[in-house]
């Protein structure tokens, strides 16, 4: 059985911590941000920026978890965790894997504040 792009008990504790209305302002903040996080660790990539890649990849991953994105803070922790070397070797697909999660996370946490 696949796994669920957003863990509801991390993000129902998230609202009730938070407070919802304020956790859909994280999710906006977060839905703005990521996509230049992405584009970021393929810049950094591209230029062989190791402490960029390690940067964004951490805080994708930090933000990812926040909202029960678990998936996603796990394949952002394994580009940080490897850095450049890893991700020479397949960096490109890992990437174009790890936004094609973030397409899921995006609209999952779109339907939970909207829902």
């Amino acid at each position: 059985m696949s796994e669920a792009t957003i863990e509801l008990p991390i993000f129902e504790a998230l609202q009730q911590t938070a407070g919802a209305d304020f956790v859909v302002e994280l999710v906006d903040t977060f839905l703005g941000e990521a996509p230049v996080m992405i584009d970021d660790l393929r810049r950094s990539l591209a230029e062989q920026n190791a402490e960029r890649f390690r940067r964004a990849a951490h805080s994708l991953k930090s933000n990812s978890n926040t909202f029960g994105a678990l998936a996603l803070g796990r394949m952002a922790k394994a580009l940080e965790l490897g850095g450049l070397p890893t991700a020479n070797d397949d960096g490109v697909h890992a990437i174009d894997a790890l936004q094609q999660e973030y397409a899921r996370v995006a609209a999952a946490l779109k339907d939970l504040c909207n829902g």
